[in-house]
């Protein structure tokens, strides 16, 4: 017996089929000298930038619904842990044109990475692009020192830093006049506490708390009230993830 289904036009079909979740992504936008700059939140450290008509993604990672997101110009990987250098969603999120920036422990995988290691700095576009110490003290076989990559992106006179998965080492600390910072916590990495303690130091404008997933944040604002420095709070981990 042929299904009800098969006898209605393929217009009606789209009206009863459930449509494929889509994930609401509120960006933030940040005035700069050279124009605006758009930030979107993804998953978990995964995040997309876009300037001047370009796009760049930071450690895009599969547990996130990519739907909508435009295909990178740049895509910077921090580290080789599989929530930041997933070779399948980068490939997916690539073109023929796009840049790959990495230390070299993930050029060793993504072989078609460009390394940059820390402390170098590069011109990209209209990015001023540096790469800046994350790794572990007390943990310190989890991120060893020299391997990974934070990134300071500079636009229109505007510093954007993304710390990667790290604690709050004395590179950290000593960072100078950050607008805008995006700040790991999540379990033996760095814990909300030890993150608000680090922001503190080197005291930005404003403190987006990424790469959060199982920690309490609201004990990260507690840290920084008082501080001066302005809490944001982005959806990383929005309820429905992936199409359904």
């Amino acid at each position: 017996m042929r299904s009800l289904l098969s006898f209605l036009p393929a217009a009606c079909l789209a009206f009863a089929l459930p449509a494929q979740a889509q994930v609401a992504r509120t960006p933030v936008m940040f005035d700069t000298t050279d124009g605006s700059v758009k930030i979107t939140p993804i998953f978990h450290a995964s995040t997309l930038i876009e300037a001047n008509g370009k796009a760049i993604l930071l450690d895009p990672y599969s547990m996130g619904n990519f739907s909508g997101i435009p295909l990178a110009d740049l895509i910077l990987i921090s580290h080789t842990h599989a929530d930041h250098m997933d070779p399948g969603e980068i490939a997916a999120m690539s073109k023929p044109s796009t840049e790959i920036w990495a230390p070299a422990v993930v050029a060793k995988t993504v072989t078609a990475a460009k390394i940059i290691a820390n402390g170098e700095v590069k011109k990209w576009d209209r990015w001023t692009i540096e790469a800046v110490p994350a790794y572990n003290i007390k943990n310190g076989d989890r991120h060893k020192k020299g391997e990974d990559n934070g990134y300071i992106l500079t636009y229109g006179g505007k510093r954007f830093y993304f710390s990667a998965d790290t604690e709050g080492t004395p590179e950290m600390r000593a960072l100078k006049n950050i607008d805008v910072a995006f700040v790991c916590m999540n379990g033996p990495t760095m814990t909300a506490e030890e993150a608000a303690d680090a922001v503190r130091a080197f005291h930005p404008k404003i403190a987006i708390p990424y790469h959060f997933r199982g920690t309490d944040i609201s004990v990260f604002q507690k840290g920084l009230q008082g501080s001066g420095v302005e809490v944001r709070i982005l959806d990383y981990y929005p309820k429905t993830n992936h199409p359904s």
